[in-house]
């Protein structure tokens, strides 16, 4: 597909998925918006970008903070005039039990994971609506449909986007404007790099590298579904547990309580 012309908004895109999303739109020609926090990586991925003959622009923001995502939407359109695609990628995770996890660490992975999503996409949805075109792309992760003992607020934040995401699909039918969740596994970035996952297993047969997550949020860009799982097999593992939860709960608790026991304080 030849994104010539188009304008994509990355939130997240200082590293892992969100980085490797901007290239990966970058080759087809798309001008991206990158967002984050850490303004000097996103220069340096700019940089990187301009190899591609496309516009890389920065703009540095704290998602979780609606003043500075409403400035931020209005600083896009008024320079781009549009925006075809928004990639809602901005997100943290934090390992612990809900008995040791800090109220704040809950509240802050609700702010960024959620909260931050939703300024996002009331911030361009009118753009979108008015256009009668667009896409948004939610990365969730199938800690969306699976809770995860030692990630309560982590899951809760992707269960509510899954949520959020389903209830906007129904809601924007007819009106050229689409809404996709990219829900991978496990995935190789800085994600593990917080301190408290500590010894948990970080990676296994069935992890992703960023790149295999970005093809799939290209490819949702413009996917009439509702929810692409990666890979692909794992959604049968999801609707495993959704139709027999009394086989699959408690295996799945089984395992990451271990964790939880050698993981430490």
């Amino acid at each position: 597909m030849d994104y010539s012309g188009k304008v994509v908004v990355i939130t997240g895109a200082s590293s892992g998925i969100g980085e490797q999303s901007a290239e990966e739109f970058a080759k087809l020609h798309a001008d991206v918006v990158l967002v984050s926090r850490n303004e000097k990586k996103l220069q340096e991925i700019a940089t990187k970008l301009s190899k591609y003959q496309i516009e890389a622009f920065v703009y540095a923001c704290d998602v979780s903070n609606k003043d500075h995502v409403d400035k931020m939407g209005k600083t896009i359109i008024e320079k781009f005039g549009k925006i075809d695609v928004l990639v809602n990628n901005a997100g943290f995770g934090i390992y612990n039990t809900v008995e040791k996890t800090k109220v704040d660490e809950m509240e802050s992975q609700m702010s960024t994971n959620f909260l931050g999503m939703m300024y996002c996409t009331k911030t361009f949805l009118q753009t979108m609506l008015e256009q009668r075109s667009g896409h948004i792309v939610n990365v969730a992760s199938v800690a969306g449909s699976i809770g995860i003992p030692g990630m309560a607020s982590y899951c809760a934040s992707k269960f509510a986007m899954l949520g959020f995401s389903e209830s906007l699909f129904h809601e924007l039918k007819g009106t050229g404007v689409g809404i996709t969740v990219v829900s991978p596994i496990m995935v190789r970035t800085n994600f593990f790099n917080h301190e408290s996952f500590g010894k948990m297993p970080r990676y296994s047969a069935t992890s992703l590298d960023s790149k295999a997550v970005a093809s799939a949020v290209v490819r949702a860009a413009s996917s009439p579904r509702l929810e692409i799982v990666v890979p692909q097999f794992v959604r049968f593992v999801i609707w495993f547990k959704q139709t027999f939860p009394y086989l699959i709960n408690p295996l799945v608790g089984e395992i990451f309580r271990k964790s939880l026991k050698s993981n430490p304080d």
